[in-house]
């Protein structure tokens, strides 16, 4: 009987339109999410992640009072205080690097995630984004999704382990990090430079590499990823000797840059797809319909099919930046007076590279491209060179199992990022990174640093779940 009522008012719902959407989601995910209140690890979980997200946490206030937490927090639980060490290069940027003791048959895993946060203001959001709020179905507070969600899978499912008397084959480390948002060294980067031995392992598994996305509130892909875009940025500058604007001449630095810049906004880098794109574009193109299916199928013949790529590009920038490297001009500057011709004008162009492009041939194709002497080229950062991390059956293998059975026709594929984590130092230090979350989102409503971010109640405690049989998996005797 109370089935019937509740699909007669969802149905009701409905017909109300996307004004109730958060009120319906908070009707239909209702009796689930009371199944997990009962339990002593989502009871747990909730409140872990909510002393972690109203502990701020965004650079000026630093990570130190964060990984305390978590370490006291874990003594409770029976942790020895000899295998947790907070620890940093200074007083406020302290990472929790914990260590869980197998038996020692093979190499340790390790898993990362950053107890850093952006920059939240009040008067930005509709919420307090540092009171953690549930409602409608949904955990609020920065951090909700980036990436404090993982932390506190982190820290239940190894606390679960504990109690259950768990022994792993291998040592498990956990380091939550800090200022992976400040791009700063002071969190993995930091580690691995001067303390190896605290955090080195046969490989990594980093959530904040991995997506899980949502698509009108049922979960569709999961992505084990690989990979990641490196970043250079450039400088292109002209100097003129300028002069009075009322005696206006054809050599004009504005024009000038604004010609070069032109040229490179004409410019497509050629479709290349490594081991993880090819098989990405493999994977979606079952979910994919219509011509859009038909281009991706196209890109993955020999030789490409140049009109495919056009449209396809056209259709989605997510897909054109997984084909090719890319570049975009982000930034310009010009002149000091309205009434002055300009004796200066720059541009920044912010280029994402595939990981096995060749730095030295993207400025060769940006110097062939400006061509033009006035114009001064000058790479002005850059990203370390790492390599892409082959996939491996002891990683793929429980992904797919414990993802075939929590989410119904989930698709898993690997994936390259095109923006930047941590990963990425680990990866220059031979150690292979594998980005995995069971933390799903709405990719069509992404509020990672931005405004009322929020987790799906349901699905944060499914991604808990998850998180500790993903790391039970990994470091059992039937996953060598």
């Amino acid at each position: 009987m109370k089935t019937k009522i509740s699909f007669v008012l969802v149905a009701f719902l409905l017909l109300l339109g996307g004004a109730k959407s958060d009120n319906l989601r908070s009707i239909t995910t209702q009796s689930s999410i009371n199944s997990y209140a009962n339990s002593e690890y989502q009871k747990l979980a909730r409140d872990i992640f909510k002393g972690l997200i109203e502990i701020k946490t965004t650079s000026g206030y630093a990570s130190t009072k964060a990984a305390e937490a978590i370490a006291a927090r874990l003594k409770s639980a029976g942790f020895p205080v000899n295998d947790m060490q907070v620890i940093g290069p200074d007083l406020l940027h302290k990472n929790l690097v914990l260590r869980y003791r197998g038996n020692g048959k093979l190499k340790p895993v390790l898993f990362i995630s950053h107890l850093d946060v952006v920059e939240a203001y009040q008067e930005d959001w509709s919420v307090n984004p540092f009171t953690f709020l549930e409602k409608d179905g949904y955990f609020y507070g920065r951090g909700t999704t980036d990436d404090k969600c993982d932390c506190v899978s982190f820290v239940v499912s190894l606390i679960r382990l504990k109690k259950e008397g768990f022994i792993p084959n291998r040592d498990i480390i956990v380091a939550l990090t800090a200022d992976e948002e400040a791009g700063k060294a002071n969190g993995v980067n930091w580690l691995i430079t001067n303390h190896r031995d605290l955090i080195d392992a046969d490989f990594c598994i980093n959530p904040d590499g991995g997506e899980a996305e949502l698509k009108y509130g049922k979960p569709t892909m999961m992505t084990i990823q690989t990979s990641e875009k490196l970043h250079f940025s450039y400088r292109l500058e002209v100097k003129n000797k300028g002069g009075h604007s009322s005696l206006p001449v054809k050599d004009n630095a504005i024009y000038t840059i604004a010609s070069g810049l032109a040229r490179l906004a004409n410019y497509d880098f050629p479709v290349r797809l490594n081991e993880t794109t090819r098989k990405y574009f493999e994977n979606i193109a079952a979910g994919e319909s219509g011509q859009v299916k038909t281009d991706i199928l196209a890109i993955l013949r020999t030789p490409v099919d140049t009109a495919a790529v056009r449209r396809l590009a056209a259709s989605s920038a997510y897909y054109n930046a997984m084909m090719r490297t890319t570049w975009v001009a982000t930034m310009m500057s010009a002149g000091h007076a309205e009434n002055a011709l300009p004796q200066s004008a720059s541009a920044i162009i912010n280029c994402r590279m595939l990981p096995d492009e060749s730095p030295e041939n993207v400025m060769s194709v940006l110097k062939t491209l400006v061509a033009d002497s006035k114009i001064s080229v000058t790479c002005i950062d850059s990203s370390l060179v790492a390599p892409l991390s082959p996939l491996i059956e002891n990683v793929t293998g429980p992904v797919n199992q414990i993802a075939s059975s929590k989410w119904l026709n989930v698709n898993v594929t690997p994936f390259m990022s095109t923006g930047a984590t941590d990963g990425l130092f680990l990866r220059l230090k031979g150690i292979r990174v594998y980005g995995v979350s069971g933390m799903f989102h709405d990719m069509d409503d992404v509020r990672a640093h931005g405004k009322d971010e929020r987790i799906g109640v349901k699905e944060f405690y499914d991604g808990v779940d998850f998180m500790y049989q993903f790391i039970k998996a990994l470091s059992s005797e039937t996953n060598p």
